[in-house]
């Protein structure tokens, strides 16, 4: 096994597509550090605040379930692998690769503008889904607090607010998740995409543990708080196999629902993967890599909608298949619950009861 970066996804830095025709970033600081002899790179997490001019944004692809998201961060110390949001952190500037890890840009406005959005005479009430890009839940979050005053103003303004995470501090915000599952108006989505402790540290390296992300998800449940779980991704012969372990777990902790993905390697991510492929699994390596294209026509960087969501071919067959009969055989007819918007309508309105 070759060497690799300690506690991270992403074992190398890649180019910035933005930056390839004519323009190079140096930093010579560090550079002369290198050949001088010292060690310049210490693997910490940086946090720069921006100032955005808005906070939610449209979802335009068909795949995503969601209409409209918003991330308090960019980039995400949880440092997945596969996450397909690193490629997003081309547009400020970053890598793809250790960048999206390392260099977080925090929305520390993100309360103020997510009210002004509530109080916008346009705006009819759609989900808002925090995340989507980011996990809005990652380390930086605890001491921060974005993520727990956007959940204030929802709840402020009983707006139907969707979750997804990885991240069992979620359970931090428990008083307001409980005030806004009484009005129907809060879904959770919990990320697991493995039962396997060494599976998970090599995926998702800063991430909570499974065991965890198994009791966030029944101490949830048992608040009356609804979660579906996203076993997304599922990658070919490194956890394809435990999906009907996964959703017979899940169902026991009381998960309304199950939903996969198939992994996909978008822009920058196929060299990423396959370089921390090669060095952190090789000896399984050239299956998965070669599964992952049998999946998405052949190839592993797959941006076609509705493929590369599900994939096509034998291999997304077979876990597509395998994911329905888990899900009939343990969940059943369960599902999650619409939201209710009528709340939010009427706050914004009083004198919508009189139609």
């Amino acid at each position: 096994m070759s060497s690799s970066i300690k506690g991270r996804g992403a074992q190398k830095k890649v180019h910035n597509r933005f930056f390839e025709l004519g323009h190079e970033v140096l930093d010579e600081y560090l550079e002369f550090c290198q050949l001088d002899g010292e060690i310049a790179d210490k693997n910490k997490t940086k946090y720069l605040e921006v100032f955005s001019k808005s906070f939610v944004n449209k979802v335009p692809s068909p795949d995503v379930g969601m209409g409209y998201s918003a991330n308090p961060y960019q980039g995400c110390e949880h440092g997945c692998v596969y996450c397909y949001a690193r490629n997003s952190h081309e547009y400020w500037g970053y890598g793809a690769g250790v960048d999206f890890e390392r260099n977080i840009l925090v929305k520390k406005n993100a309360p103020q503008l997510l009210e002004q959005k509530l109080r916008s005479k346009n705006w009819q009430g759609e989900t808002i889904v925090l995340s989507g890009n980011t996990d809005c839940y990652q380390p930086i979050e605890r001491k921060l607090e974005i993520t727990r005053k956007c959940l204030k103003v929802m709840l402020k303004w009983k707006h139907p607010t969707g979750i997804i995470t990885k991240n069992s501090l979620i359970l931090r915000d428990l008083d307001i998740l409980k005030e806004m599952a009484k009005l129907h108006i809060i879904a959770v989505n919990i990320s697991v995409t493995s039962l396997s402790e060494k599976t998970r540290r090599l995926l998702e390296p800063r991430t909570a543990s499974v065991k965890n992300r198994l009791k966030t998800i029944e101490i949830l449940s048992k608040n009356n708080i609804p979660v579906n779980v996203m076993m997304a991704p599922i990658i070919p012969s490194l956890n394809s196999h435990e999906i009907i372990p996964i959703i017979k777990k899940v169902a026991s902790l009381g998960a309304k629902s199950v939903a996969h993905t198939i992994v996909r390697l978008n822009g920058q991510n196929a060299t990423i993967f396959e370089d921390w492929a090669r060095k952190t699994i090789p000896d399984k390596a050239d299956r998965i890599l070669n599964q992952i294209a049998e999946c998405h026509g052949g190839k592993l960087n797959d941006s076609q909608w509705g493929r590369r969501i599900k994939g096509d071919g034998i291999i997304a067959q077979q876990i597509a298949d395998t994911s329905a009969l888990a899900r009939r055989k343990y969940m059943g007819n369960s599902k999650m619950p619409k939201l209710d918007i009528s709340h939010y309508l009427e706050l914004k309105n009083p004198q919508m009861h009189l139609f």
